[in-house]
């Protein structure tokens, strides 16, 4: 049950946990956390070693015993105690004094697009063990439409593409509701893994776990069109030796391993606008598809959306942290609501 404005009012923060990063907003604080989903974990003694982005470099750099792990994936939380030990000390101990005084602390917090029961509750249970009372769930769509400054409670159609780590979330969405969406399991970690192992079987080289990010930058602006870079340098580790080696990568064979998990999102586009209304797909010929989500920042992306549906396509101006955003206008009561009374008979 999608919650009122009014109940969101009440929530004293939120939490955006992504399969990538995990935000925290805090009324009348603004983003507080904006931090990798990532824990490094003793296994000898259970103690927690670090979190966030100190954790994540500490990905395939640490010795047996201590292993990093992600608490959440594919956006829903699949260890709760380990996801609250995490955002207890990325909240840090002075917000969490501040949170506690509240007599009856609410919290918000986004869930994927139609997420099972189970996933819901997971979600509930991690924000109860950090003294919520009450939480309330919120659609990753709607508040990320929110949050890049789409109309939604208007009649006319808007159309989000939020491009997450795990998974690609497209929805047409009129009067402050979803009318048609789907959930498309392809997103940025589809494009690393296209890399690595086009890396591996044309080249026999296994990249470092960071090195991914990298080598789609290099791609630079124009990544997955012809107009980009025509090869690039990417260092790592020979398969069969183990030696360390660098090789000229060309960027063309690259773009060409990209394009069959991105394709899958075409997909997903084409059977929303499908099942949509004629009316609201006139509409989107105008207003275009706005992206949102780290993964829309793939150089060319962009560009390639646009040849393949004819539509314009837009990138929000703070794509990553857009959900985080619209939560924290709904907390602060930014969004006024459209109102339809019934008409007296």
């Amino acid at each position: 049950m999608t919650p009122s404005l009014e109940q969101l009012r009440r929530c004293h923060f939120a939490v955006d946990l992504g399969a990538a990063r995990t935000r925290v907003y805090v009324k009348g604080a603004g983003l507080v956390v904006d931090q990798p989903s990532a824990a490094a974990v003793n296994t000898r003694t259970g103690a927690l070693i670090a979190v966030g982005e100190f954790a994540e470099r500490m990905t395939g750099r640490t010795p047996h015993y201590i292993r990093v792990v992600r608490p959440v994936s594919g956006g829903t939380v699949v260890d709760i105690e380990m996801a609250q030990r995490m955002l207890r000390h990325l909240i840090g101990d002075k917000i969490r004094r501040q949170l506690r005084r509240k007599p009856f602390l609410r919290a918000a917090a986004c869930t994927p697009h139609d997420a099972d029961p189970l996933a819901q509750r997971a979600a509930i249970e991690t924000l109860v063990g950090l003294g919520a009372r009450r939480v309330e769930l919120v659609d990753t769509l709607i508040a990320a439409a929110v949050g890049c400054g789409l109309p939604v409670e208007r009649p006319e159609a808007t159309m989000i593409m939020v491009c997450g780590a795990a998974a690609t979330q497209v929805a047409v969405l009129s009067l402050g509701s979803i009318v048609t969406a789907e959930r498309i399991p392809v997103g940025g970690e589809a494009v690393d893994h296209a890399i690595v192992q086009h890396l591996r079987h044309e080249h026999e080289l296994m990249l470092p776990s960071q090195s991914v990010r990298p080598l789609q930058l290099a791609l630079s602006g124009n990544g997955l069109t012809p107009q980009g870079p025509t090869s690039t340098e990417i260092h790592g580790r020979d398969v069969a030796t183990g030696l360390a080696r660098t090789v000229q990568v060309d960027t063309a064979a690259v773009r060409d391993a990209i394009e069959t998990p991105l394709t899958a999102v075409l997909d997903g586009i084409g059977r929303v606008l499908r099942v949509c209304p004629p009316d609201l797909v006139a509409d989107l010929v105008d207003r275009g598809i706005m992206m949102v989500g780290g993964s829309a920042l793939l150089p060319g992306f962009d560009q390639m959306l646009r040849e393949a549906t004819g539509m314009p396509v837009h990138i929000a101006e703070r794509p990553d942290i857009c959900a985080a955003q619209g939560l924290g206008a709904m907390l602060e009561g930014r969004i006024a609501p459209l109102t339809l009374d019934p008409i007296a008979t």
